[in-house]
């Protein structure tokens, strides 16, 4: 990304968008390849905001008409209707989150070292969302054939955990399995099913009771079936992710799934149609973002961008931009804002198009502008200017200018997501007042 453009993280989103389109990276532990094709789609890419042109002359577009357009939740429902992967059911093992909102699903091998990296990114994403996140494990050892063996200890590594599962342990023995998962993988299988009874007695856990399930045919059968499960489902690889019931093979790192957690978290406050036009035309607005660094008033512009001014005025009416941050902050350029996740991929569930005049252009600080990914892209993310940014002309609608506060915006706290991922939270917009006059 160029520092000389208003997007949000955008070497990140390129990463992403990459990831989503690519089943390879994340599974890590492959399987044979298997003829059996998914018909779901993969979690769809976030997309990020700004375009990452740079030099736009005002009539080098030809712009849509500035119409919105909603974006339906009927296509993914229909798509998960034809699913191939079972939904979430009692024979699952699964935590956390009674009536999650986000269900992680993990087509899982305890002897993938991939998966083992994958357990505590996992664990800690369950403790930053108890009341949100669900994880449920599903077995796919990877054990190939008798001629081309792949993971020789994997089947076993499943009995164990289902043989701790009979006595309410699957989760305990899940978590050793991974946490302990260089120890055992090196061992011959005799002295691995010898560590497998150990641990059981580690786990408090009857030992007696617990050899007797590992060996048992029910539970051999099992692991055979999950391995041949997984293969008529087409699963490339360990570990294999449905994040709300929708294959996901992008990266794995804490950053990126608490991103698209947050983005499916979101979905639950977006909107399924696009605001009624309220405007009264003969009069004028003016927004007060209330911030944690004091107050920025902002003389609107519907003779200029009705649709964005519309937009703007109903998410503020609806509470939108409540303790929402500027996530993005590049001094000399702008400050951004306007998602709620705070990871610059947020939206309100609809989208509108640029509304473009040149009556009005990027020549000076205080201009507020929506953020875009492309000219129908429009949503709920904006930014202010902190000087000329005539490269922006054409491209984006201004929608409204600071008439105090301008030393507010000035203040905000300098922030690169693209430089920097893990950076604290940015500053704090603590709602947003809309007058009319």
């Amino acid at each position: 990304m160029s520092p000389m453009n208003p997007s949000k993280s955008h070497s990140k989103a390129q990463i992403l968008l990459a990831f989503f389109f690519s089943a390879v990276l994340l599974g890590a532990c492959s399987a044979p390849s298997n003829s059996a094709q998914s018909e779901i789609e993969d979690l769809s890419a976030p997309e990020e905001e700004i375009s990452a042109q740079e030099n736009i002359e005002v009539d080098a577009i030809a712009l849509p008409e500035a119409s919105c357009t909603a974006v339906s939740s009927e296509s993914r429902d229909e798509a998960l209707l034809s699913s191939p992967y079972p939904p979430v059911n009692a024979s699952d093992w699964q935590r956390g989150a009674e009536s999650p909102l986000v269900t992680i699903v993990e087509y899982s091998d305890f002897e993938c070292p991939a998966c083992g990296a994958l357990a505590p990114t996992l664990a800690v994403l369950e403790s930053q969302y108890p009341d949100q996140l669900s994880v449920v494990f599903r077995h796919f050892p990877l054990i190939g054939s008798e001629e081309a063996p792949i993971h020789e200890k994997a089947a076993l590594a499943v009995q164990a955990s289902e043989a701790a599962g009979l006595q309410g342990a699957f989760w305990e023995m899940h978590d050793l399995l991974f946490e302990r998962q260089l120890e055992w993988s090196a061992l011959s299988d005799a002295a691995f099913q010898d560590f497998l009874i150990d641990a059981s007695g580690e786990l408090d856990l009857d030992e007696s009771l617990f050899e007797e399930d590992l060996l048992s045919t029910e539970l051999t059968e099992l692991a055979e079936e999950a391995w041949q499960n997984g293969l008529e489902l087409g699963l490339g690889g360990t570990p294999y992710l449905l994040i709300n019931g929708f294959p996901y093979q992008g990266p794995s790192d804490i950053s990126s799934l608490d991103a698209i957690i947050q983005l499916e978290i979101l979905r639950t406050r977006q909107f399924n149609e696009c605001p009624a036009f309220t405007l009264d035309m003969t009069k004028t607005y003016t927004a007060t973002l209330r911030t944690e660094k004091g107050d920025v008033v902002i003389a609107l512009l519907p003779e200029i961008a009705p649709t964005a001014v519309n937009s703007f005025v109903f998410l503020a009416e609806n509470d939108w931009f409540d303790n929402v941050t500027f996530h993005r902050v590049l001094p000399g350029f702008m400050a951004q804002s306007g998602d709620p996740t705070g990871t610059g991929f947020g939206g309100p569930g609809y989208a509108f198009a640029v509304e473009s005049s040149s009556s009005v252009l990027f020549d000076r600080e205080g201009l507020l502008a929506m953020a875009n990914s492309g000219p129908t892209s429009n949503g709920s993310q904006f930014f202010i200017t902190y000087g000329p940014t005539e490269h922006l002309n054409g491209a984006f609608t201004i929608f409204g200018e600071v008439i105090e506060g301008m030393d507010v915006v000035e203040s905000l706290t300098p922030r690169d997501p693209s430089s920097n991922p893990n950076l604290p939270p940015g500053d704090l917009i603590i709602d947003v007042i809309i007058e009319t006059n």
